[in-house]
Order: C-alpha cells, then sequence, then structure tokens
C-alpha cells in the first residue's frame, strides 16, 4: 500500500493539480487577510474574530478540495481507463481506497500549513496562534477524514464520475445550510442539536467557542463528538465496499 500511496501523491502534487490549487487556496487567504487587516469596512474585527474567519475559510475550503479529490479517486479512474492496471497490482481493494483517500487529506494537509502564516498575522500579539493551530488541525483533520473517506466511497458506487462529484457537492451544500440559518433559529435547544449532529457546524463552532469566547479547549470536547463519530464510521464504510465496489463499473449512487 506504500508504493500505492507513493504514486498517488505523486499523480496529484507532480501531475499539477494539488499545486494548482494550493496556489488558489493562497490567493485566496491573501485577499481574505489583506481585506480584515486594512479594509475599513472590515477592521472592527477584533483579532480573534478575524483569526476565527480565516480558520473557517481554511477549514471550509480544505473540506471542498479533500472532498472534490475523494469523489474522482474511484469515478474518475474508470472514466480515464487508468483503473484496469490498477487493480491488477498486487494490492487489496481495500488498500486501495485507503491509498487513494490518505493521499486526497494531503490536500487538506497542505491547506493547513498554508493557512498558518495568515493565522500568525492575524493573530500575532494576543498568544492566540498555538491555540488556534491546535484546534484548527484537530477539527480539521476530522472533518478531512470524514469527507476524504465520503468521497471515495461515493466514487466508488457512482457509475459516473459527474454523479460521484455531483452527489458530493450536494452533501458539502447540506452540511453548509445551518451556517446560513439567522441566529435565532440556532437558539435552544433544537437549534443546538442541529449544529451538534452536522459534523461541519459542531467543528466550527468549537473553534469558536475556543478562539473568540476564549473558552478552554477541554472545556468544549462533546462538540467534536459529531466529527470523530463521522470520521470513524465513514472510514469504516469505505473500507466495507471496498472489496464489491473497486471495480471497472460502477454501479447508481
Amino acid at each position: 500500500m506504500i508504493v500505492l500511496l507513493k504514486q498517488e501523491l505523486r499523480d496529484l502534487w507532480l501531475g499539477g493539480r494539488g499545486l494548482m490549487l494550493s496556489v488558489a487556496f493562497s490567493m485566496l487567504l491573501s485577499v481574505i487577510s489583506y481585506l480584515v487587516a486594512t479594509n475599513r469596512a472590515l477592521n472592527f474585527l477584533e483579532q480573534r474574530e478575524s483569526v476565527n474567519l480565516t480558520l473557517q475559510v481554511a477549514i471550509a475550503v480544505g473540506a471542498l478540495l479533500t472532498l472534490l479529490a475523494g469523489a474522482d479517486a474511484i469515478s474518475g479512474e474508470r472514466e480515464r481507463g487508468t483503473l484496469e492496471s490498477l487493480l491488477v497490482t498486487p494490492t487489496s481493494r481495500p488498500a486501495i481506497a485507503v491509498a487513494k483517500a490518505v493521499a486526497t487529506l494531503s490536500l487538506w494537509l497542505a491547506s493547513f500549513l498554508i493557512a498558518l502564516p495568515y493565522v500568525w498575522f492575524l493573530g500575532r500579539g494576543i498568544g492566540l496562534v498555538g491555540v488556534a493551530a491546535a484546534t484548527s488541525f484537530a477539527v480539521g483533520a476530522l472533518l478531512a477524514v470524514f469527507l476524504a473517506a465520503f468521497g471515495v466511497a461515493i466514487s466508488m458506487v457512482s457509475a459516473t464520475n459527474r454523479v460521484s462529484l455531483s452527489a458530493s457537492l450536494f452533501l458539502l451544500l447540506a452540511l453548509f445550510v445551518p451556517t446560513q440559518l439567522p441566529s435565532s433559529a440556532q437558539q435552544g435547544w433544537a437549534g443546538e442539536l442541529l449544529l451538534r449532529v452536522n459534523p461541519l457546524t459542531a467543528g466550527e463552532h468549537y473553534i469558536g467557542r475556543v478562539i473568540v469566547n476564549g473558552r478552554a479547549w477541554s472545556d468544549e470536547l462533546t462538540w467534536l463528538l459529531s466529527p470523530l463519530v463521522a470520521a470513524v464510521v465513514l472510514a469504516a464504510l469505505m473500507v466495507a465496499l471496498a472489496p464489491r465496489f473497486v471495480r471497472l463499473r460502477g454501479e447508481a449512487a
């Protein structure tokens, strides 16, 4: 599996896709950081809120890149006619799925490393950089594993790459819907339950409480329950589906 993982990483990064996406992501963070730091309409934001905003964008974009790369992992290989050569290698099909998922996680890791200098720039002087880096790494890693596994699983069972990408984007949009609700709709037990069961909103809420509200990271760990469960369940599901669905023909999702 190590050999396969190295090949997947070479294809992703030396092929140019990973580098191109990372450059685009860096440009996006540069624009956001510049606006937050200099624009008179936005500089009312406190440093904590500025750091939180940057991390929310970093996690959202990293999640998008990871999910789309996972959604292309198997169905894309089918359509490009390269999956057959992969299947004849002396590697188990679950190992193929795991290698694909781990390779897509490198996109999230690159996004996290790119975001660190911006977090330092916006949060310097208030002792926030270390906490922000640690909390965003924990939340981002859980969400990335969840979305990478989901993307690869959908890619296995989808008849075409277009179906796989469409289903993955639909999931991501569904996860982001609660973030657009008015604050009044997020109050009370029903609103909090909605935030907690959604891995994406739970992770972002955890970061907000620690960074903006100044809570101790250990006091809010219950918010990480749904990201942790989602990561474990989807990773197990991906491995369980691999023996049947990592093949030359997919089934409709």
